[in-house]
């Protein structure tokens, strides 16, 4: 085990040439980061986790009454134990030979069989009350993290000239501002990473259905954000690291308040928010970010300190996130493109009222909600143990289902 540590911490991979970690021992003078100091962040992430569920019970919940937020969720489907089997052990989202076959064996109409598995796939989905609670916890946490990074950053040099970024590389104390700010983002990004599991499953702009490629990106998308915090802090890039972060809080704040909008039906401002969301997010992540980040840690790093090893792995990862950054933008472009062009001028909600397009919540614009002329529902004697007078097999016949939101 000593000989892992001892090739995992090797100076010449971490440090710059003739940089030792002796060299950067905390003393009685200055104070410099340790990757110890790290440690701090895993019992803080489940503190802010907790922090999160007292929130959420006791300010958001009561805030989203107070607008009229129901806690209702989506209709839940009739009971049937065959259609259950396939979806739990099978699919979510059968196909047309799927259905057809399914069709036959229950002597249901396909296009029930179709609102079945719709209503059944929202059955799972969280109530509005449930995504504007986490909405909002979201946003208060973006807003604090952000306000206290503006205000501690315009105290410092290196926000007006990024070169102090790399002025007396590596020996630049730590101060209590840059490890308090440091181990907040930290800890609130490890508690994301794992509470992706739990938290309501997000699908991208326009989607029709969340996938696994979805929480793929989104993870992918934490990971690279904690590999970066972490990387920065230990070979001591701190000051450009709380540049990358304030960067990165400004525009998430938006975002969460336009969601926030969206669920409580405040229209107009949801629309207004969005679009300053895509204006900062596509203008700080596509423009400031390479012009001022990518510059600094690329090439005037290079001219004042020089590449080595965990230079290289560093600048890897932001050009990941700035890849991450010009995905998220096509999605946020093509959205707004979509949604104008199929909207309604004095109508354009890019977020969707009902149909939250960065929730899970599926779009069922392209199946009507009133059946066919040929639709017919077959209540044959006895099926699968339901009578006639009760449908079949759990199906109650009458008005068809209403569609998901």
């Amino acid at each position: 085990m000593a000989g892992i540590l001892a090739w995992f911490w090797n100076e010449r991979f971490w440090l710059p040439h003739n940089v030792t970690w002796a060299d950067l021992k905390n003393t009685d003078e200055a104070t410099f980061p340790q990757a110890e100091d790290l440690y701090l962040a895993c019992p803080l992430a489940f503190c802010i986790f907790m922090i999160r569920l007292v929130f959420e019970r006791f300010i958001a919940r009561p805030c989203a009454m107070g607008l009229k937020i129901q806690a209702n969720g989506p209709q839940k489907a009739q009971p049937n134990a065959i259609l259950e089997k396939v979806f739990t052990a099978i699919t979510k989202h059968p196909d047309e030979k799927r259905l057809e076959g399914l069709s036959k064996q229950l002597d249901w109409d396909v296009r029930t069989i179709q609102r079945w598995f719709r209503q059944r796939r929202n059955q799972e989905k969280p109530s509005t009350l449930a995504r504007f609670c986490e909405s909002m916890w979201r946003f208060t946490f973006y807003l604090y993290i952000f306000t206290y990074g503006v205000r501690f950053l315009k105290k410092t040099a290196w926000l007006w000239n990024t070169k102090e970024c790399w002025y007396n590389y590596p020996y630049q104390p730590l101060t209590v501002d840059i490890h308090y700010y440091y181990i907040l983002e930290l800890s609130f990004y490890l508690s994301l990473l794992f509470s992706q599991f739990t938290d309501i499953r997000r699908k991208f702009f326009n989607a029709q259905y969340y996938t696994e490629e979805d929480f793929l990106i989104m993870f992918l998308h934490h990971v690279a954000t904690i590999s970066l915090i972490t990387f920065s802090y230990v070979n001591n890039m701190a000051r450009v690291g709380t540049l990358v972060m304030c960067l990165h809080d400004a525009a998430d704040v938006l975002i969460e308040a336009a969601k926030m909008a969206n669920y409580a039906k405040c229209q107009i401002l949801c629309n207004l928010l969005f679009a300053m969301f895509a204006i900062l997010f596509i203008s700080s992540r596509l423009g400031v970010y390479p012009v001022w980040i990518l510059n600094t840690t690329l090439f005037e790093s290079w001219e004042i300190v020089g590449p080595y090893p965990s230079w290289w792995v560093f600048n890897l990862l932001l050009i990941l996130l700035q890849l991450l950054h010009s995905f998220w933008s096509y999605l946020i472009v093509k959205t707004a493109c979509q949604t104008i062009s199929k909207g309604k001028v004095g109508k354009w909600n890019p977020l969707h009222v009902s149909k939250d397009d960065r929730s899970d919540i599926e779009s069922s614009s392209d199946e009507d909600d009133s059946p066919p002329p040929n639709h017919k529902l077959h209540s044959s004697s006895t099926t699968n143990g339901t009578n006639k007078n009760h449908g079949t097999n759990g199906y109650l016949t009458g008005p068809p289902y209403a569609d998901e939101h």
